[in-house]
């Protein structure tokens, strides 16, 4: 009997061991799932800031543009009043065609040069609404890399 009983201790103690070392595996394997988790849960707050910053970059800019349309619109209308004035004020045919010639080139100088700023406002921001996404792939490839770690 007492080689039955050592082999049922020789089970015994097999069986503690290989419970024993399937705890330590599902431990490990927790922790490490806990540390992914948490790992992709801070990538997807930090994309969310940026999102949330590239879209309060977006509504400045936006404004930035609309207000620039709005003075060019309003001080363009005053200007060609005061041109209309002026040609109806005008003493000869000559007089107004001077008047009208020198609004028409004034007008599309200052068209020119509004379209440049606009063109420079929406470039810029443009580039500041992607700025926070800079270095998100990177972010994501360490996510995942040190996941799989």
């Amino acid at each position: 009997m007492s080689k039955a009983k050592t082999a049922g201790e020789k089970a015994s103690a097999s069986a503690e061991t290989a419970l024993e070392n399937g705890a330590a595996a599902l431990k490990t394997g927790l922790e490490k799932a806990l540390k992914g988790y948490d790992a992709f849960v801070g990538y997807g707050k930090d994309t969310a800031d940026a999102v949330t910053k590239s879209a309060t970059v977006a509504g400045k800019g936006v404004e930035a543009i609309n207000s620039e349309i709005y003075s060019y619109s309003k001080q363009s209308v005053e200007e060609a009043v005061s041109a209309t004035k002026a040609v109806m004020g005008s003493k000869s045919i000559h007089e107004a065609f001077e008047f009208q010639t020198d609004f028409a080139k004034s007008a599309f100088e200052a068209y020119v040069a509004e379209l440049s700023k606009i063109s420079e406002l929406a470039t810029a921001t443009t580039k500041d609404i992607y700025a926070p996404f800079k270095g998100r792939v990177q972010a994501w490839l360490d996510t995942v890399q040190s996941v799989r770690a």
